[in-house]
């Protein structure tokens, strides 16, 4: 791995910046994955706490969806500075008041869903102005390095934010885990507003198309967000299917399966880091290849193979997995048209936000249906294999005319 890339972007003192206090507030939001549910299963006390999870969490990240849809026309005249505060700071006010209203004992269900509801309005604006700071900082050639950094911290923080969350629940009031997450949005607003004094952001174009007609108008686009889309998708039976393939519906189990998805997490923080090793020009056949090897990487699941074996295969599917949103990322950048990034990058997160919730909902019935949960991991590995053979047949045929969905 070139470590001297990632000494030359970490070398750039604006991206640097902006790095460290991403990863600190992945770090909160990681820990959040955690601290969310037990808020919630505290303020239910018992009653309907399954459904108070759900719309909790779901509230988490789904209304940014909303926030793209509705506020588009006006944010993406916006600089990448500015809605990344404008983000950040409902986030941190929201979250603080999930806080104080636990705190003094006076959140409710529906307070606690109304406020994550709230804190997510704007979060898909936030992430697409973080990536366009970032393809701003760096050069055309360093962008890859910084994606993958940054993805990689991301899915570092995944592993080791519950860790930390579900240790210090133990000691501390969730009061001050939730106000530690709103901290951490505190800390990125202010990073975004020292940048924004400095005039240290693009400025938009506001001749520009908007996200979705600038995705609609370019194929290589349109067609590399419904690969993801569709792929994302696919994922999401993973998340029923495997708690009960690695439990066996008992709870005593529960440990086996957090040994799977830390080794798959794992993988995932190490094949991030790789993708800065896939050059320019192979960047998007990369990512159908990657498609196809998760795929296949589910397969084995219908073997029989001892649960050393299993897991070991679980933790090169998250090496494999690891690379394609820092590789997609990157496409993403190169091919959004001048001054549209912010507007592309944010259509493009409020997409893809339903993609795994899609998958996961569909992965009930499936599950339910299949009576074995390692049908549906197989299932879901050879859809997998089929969208590869589908994109790369459409591939085919776009070479023999004007231009490719992935070349």
């Amino acid at each position: 791995m070139p470590l001297s890339d990632y000494r030359t972007v970490l070398a750039t003192r604006p991206f640097r910046t902006l790095a460290v206090a991403m990863g600190v507030s992945d770090l909160g939001d990681g820990m959040s994955l955690v601290v969310i549910p037990l808020v919630a299963i505290g303020v239910a006390e018992g009653q309907d706490a399954a459904l108070v999870i759900g719309g909790a969490v779901a509230a988490y990240s789904l209304p940014g969806v909303l926030g793209v849809l509705l506020l588009g026309r006006w944010l993406r005249r916006l600089r990448a500075t500015t809605v990344l505060i404008a983000d950040s700071a409902l986030r941190a006010t929201m979250l603080a008041a999930v806080a104080a209203l636990w705190a003094t004992g006076n959140l409710t269900p529906a307070g606690l869903i109304a406020l994550c509801a709230a804190s997510s309005v704007l979060h898909a604006w936030g992430s697409a102005g973080k990536f366009t700071l970032i393809a701003d900082d760096l050069p055309h050639d360093r962008r890859i390095t910084g994606n993958a950094l940054v993805t990689s911290v991301q899915s570092l923080s995944i592993i080791i934010g519950p860790s930390i969350a579900g240790l210090l629940a133990h000691v501390l009031s969730l009061a001050w885990l939730v106000a530690f997450d709103a901290l951490t949005f505190t800390l990125l607003g202010f990073v975004a507003l020292h940048r924004h004094r400095r005039q240290q952001s693009p400025v938009p174009d506001k001749t520009a198309p908007g996200g979705w007609r600038a995705i609609r108008a370019q194929p290589a686009l349109l067609g590399l967000l419904a690969m993801t889309w569709v792929f994302y998708a696919l994922y999401g039976p993973v998340n029923v299917a495997l708690p009960l393939h690695a439990t066996g519906g008992n709870v005593e189990q529960a440990g086996l399966l957090g040994i799977y998805w830390t080794v798959f997490g794992i993988g995932a923080v190490v094949g991030s880091l790789g993708a800065s090793l896939v050059r320019e020009n192979a960047r998007r056949p990369a990512m159908l290849v990657i498609v196809a090897a998760w795929g296949l990487a589910l397969l084995p699941f219908g073997l029989g193979l001892p649960t050393p074996a299993e897991i070991a295969c679980f933790a090169i599917a998250g090496l494999v997995w690891g690379p394609f949103p820092a590789i997609s990322l990157t496409v993403t950048q190169s091919l959004s048209p001048p001054g549209a990034v912010t507007s592309v990058l944010a259509a493009r997160t409020a997409i893809l936000l339903t993609a795994t919730p899609v998958g996961t909902a569909l992965g009930g019935p499936l599950t339910e249906a299949a009576k074995d949960p390692t049908r549906v991991l197989v299932g879901s590995g050879l859809a997998t294999l089929a969208l590869a053979a589908l994109v790369a047949g459409v591939v085919a045929v776009r070479r023999r005319s004007s231009g490719s969905i992935l070349r």
